[in-house]
Formats: C-alpha cells, structure tokens, sequence
C-alpha cells in the first residue's frame, strides 16, 4: 500500500470530494435513489466551489493518486453565550475511510488535524453526529457526548419524491 499524505482540499479536489462523500451517503445509508445521487452529483460542486476553504475545510488522506479519506470542518458563527463566548463553533461531517483503509489510523490523524485546526481558529467548540462506527475515534480523540436540557427537534422543508 502506497503512502498516505495528510493535507487539506482545494478547489482542485472538487471531482474527489463529490465521489467521496456519495460513497458516504452509500456508506452510512445503504442505498440511494438515482435521482438522490443525481441531486448531490448536481449540487455538490457549486457547495464546494463556494464553501470549500472559507466555512469548510477538508482535511484529506491522499494514496495512490486519489483522495482515501475524508473529514470536514464546517465553521460557523453564532450568537454568543456562555458555550461560546465568540460566537465561533464548528461541526464535524463526512468522516470517511475508504474500506481498504480503514483500521489504520487514518481517521484518527484526520481528526487531530482538524481538532488542531480548530484551536488554532480559536472556536469555542467542535460538535458532531457519532456513527457507531466512529464512535471509539472519537471518544479516543477527546468527544464526549452531550447531554443537553433541550430536545432535538426539526422540520424538513425538502420536498421527498415517492
């Protein structure tokens, strides 16, 4: 197996980013529809054309001439209080390992890279959705689950085909 090399995307990545995270989606929900994937393969490119080294970083494993794994770092700013008093936080996404590398601690060394670039940017906190796939990563590299007062809620505004 070829070397890994560590870095972040650039807008030269954009082709890799949008085939990685469809094998996400592929990953995490096991199936999609044509016209899903058809929707991401359409909007995924302007997202990271516009986002992509502004509010989204993507911290990237390179190896044989293709991006293996993934894991973004989406920033964005909030009102202030006391759990963020600068209003900076981020939320971590589409964590992926591409299946002959994982257990290799690839995932790992991502998130240090990104748990390391959001102090350097100095945001209040870093928040994110655990698989339970990932769940030992993260917990290894210092996540702690929340357990908030408030209850998760949300109103989906997409319109889903049959």
């Amino acid at each position: 197996m070829e070397q890994v090399i560590y870095d972040t995307a650039n807008k030269n990545d954009i082709d890799e980013l949008v085939r990685l995270r469809i094998a996400y989606m592929y990953d995490d929900l096991g199936e999609l529809s044509k016209d899903d994937e058809r929707a991401m393969r359409e909007h995924l490119p302007g997202y990271y054309k516009r986002e992509l080294g502004d509010h989204l970083i993507a911290f990237v494993a390179r190896a044989e001439g293709r991006i293996v794994a993934t894991a973004y770092l989406l920033i964005t700013e909030k009102p202030a209080n006391p759990s963020m008093p600068n209003g900076l936080c981020g939320e971590v996404m589409s964590v992926f390992t591409e299946e002959a590398y994982r257990g290799k601690g690839i995932c790992t060394h991502l998130m240090n890279d990104l748990i390391s670039c959001g102090k350097e940017l100095k945001l209040s906190r870093i928040d994110l959705l655990a698989t339970g796939d990932g769940y030992h990563v993260y917990e290894k590299v210092g996540f702690k689950e929340k357990h908030l007062h408030y209850t998760d809620m949300r109103l989906d505004l997409t319109p889903h085909t049959p």
